[in-house]
């Protein structure tokens, strides 16, 4: 039988030349060196997070001064200034693959939803009793998740407006939220230190993820969506099974409280960053502890995979952010200049950018030595 090849011969050299640069690029971010490419006084009072669209070409910066602002990462310049909340602007994010709407969430108890590319404001999602400390997309940019100190989160529909359901069952306050890949589950992470799997079509919770001796700092689905983790301020991170709602395992060597956990791309890995000074990389399928990052001098409050997954940034109050070779734990770099405490750092999509916020009101845009790839 004659079978159809899966690629035609006149697009096997266009294929060949996407796959080549494709390796060029995994293997040089890997390798270089980042500059500090612009210093952005972005906010009269305190940041509070950053986070890059996609494309990498554009970030948002959330502030105590009740604005979220939008910047173009190649020249550092202000493209919007997101006006209307009545208190702090503490939670922003794209819906990113498109990166055409940004959300904010206040601690004025309401999240707005905007136009990335004029600054319109879309919708107010008016109902939660208290601040808006997280929030998110669903991965088909039809949906917002948003978390609240009034112990409720919150399902909203981004064309209507409307809540589609209030998620009840926590004790104390959400700090933590994560869509599933497939937009289908959510979890949220409480200071009642328990973490909650729910159905997004209805609204009802299917698994109470029970265990933890602490609050909740931090939650994350792996990409399969098979297992989620948490941190918490008991010094231990969980695997969960998501299916069973049963802990595979319970992730210990931190001395004080795990401020920070993230899976690389893959879920292959996970790592803690914590109060300690410390973030350690753990192998997700038998739990052991691969690397330690030691060398800041003070709280590690952020931590991040660069998109290949051999290198991790994190932020501390010691005023700087360290790039760490997942493999042997060494400290690459030390992205120095901050003058106060830096709590927010983020890689855009092909992680040859890096963005840190800080205490000291700026946002600083650092470079990979060769991003002219």
């Amino acid at each position: 039988a004659f079978e159809e090849p899966l690629i035609s011969e006149s697009r096997k050299p266009h294929l060949r030349r996407l796959l080549l640069k494709l390796m060029k690029q995994l293997e040089h971010s890997d390798s270089d060196d980042f500059y500090l490419f612009k210093i952005l006084r972005a906010h009269i009072l305190p940041l509070t997070n950053c986070a890059f669209n996609k494309q990498g070409n554009k970030f948002i910066t959330g502030s105590y001064d009740r604005t979220c602002k939008i910047w173009c990462t190649d020249t550092g310049e202000e493209l919007l200034t997101l006006e209307g909340h009545r208190n702090v602007v503490y939670a922003i994010a794209f819906n990113n693959p498109w990166g055409n709407k940004v959300i904010t969430g206040s601690f004025d108890k309401t999240c707005k939803i905007w136009n990335a590319q004029n600054g319109d404001l879309l919708h107010t999602y008016r109902g939660h009793a208290t601040e808006i400390v997280c929030l998110s997309f669903n991965p088909h940019g039809s949906m917002v998740a948003t978390g609240s100190m009034d112990n409720t989160a919150r399902l909203w529909d981004v064309e209507s407006g409307e809540c589609v359901h209030s998620l009840l069952g926590h004790t104390a306050e959400i700090v933590s939220l994560c869509f599933d890949t497939s937009g289908r589950t959510i979890i949220t992470g409480s200071f009642d230190h328990t973490v909650k799997v729910w159905d997004v079509n209805s609204g009802k919770c299917i698994h109470t993820l029970a265990g933890h001796h602490g609050e909740i700092s931090s939650t994350q689905f792996n990409y399969a969506s098979d297992l989620c983790i948490s941190g918490s301020i008991d010094r231990t991170c969980k695997i969960w099974d998501l299916a069973s709602g049963r802990c595979v395992h319970t992730l210990r060597g931190h001395n004080d409280e795990i401020l920070d956990v993230s899976y690389n791309a893959t879920g292959s890995r996970l790592v803690t960053a914590s109060a300690d000074g410390t973030a350690r990389i753990f192998n997700t399928m038998s739990g052991a502890c691969q690397s330690i990052f030691i060398g800041h001098e003070g709280e590690i409050s952020k931590v991040a995979f660069n998109p290949q997954g051999k290198r991790a940034l994190t932020a501390s109050s010691d005023k700087t952010a360290r790039l760490w070779d997942v493999e042997s734990g060494d400290c690459l770099q030390i992205l120095e200049g901050h003058t106060d405490e830096i709590f927010s750092c983020a890689f855009n999509y092909s992680g040859d950018t890096i963005i840190t916020g800080s205490k000291d009101n700026t946002c600083r845009i650092w470079k990979c030595k060769d991003s002219s790839h």
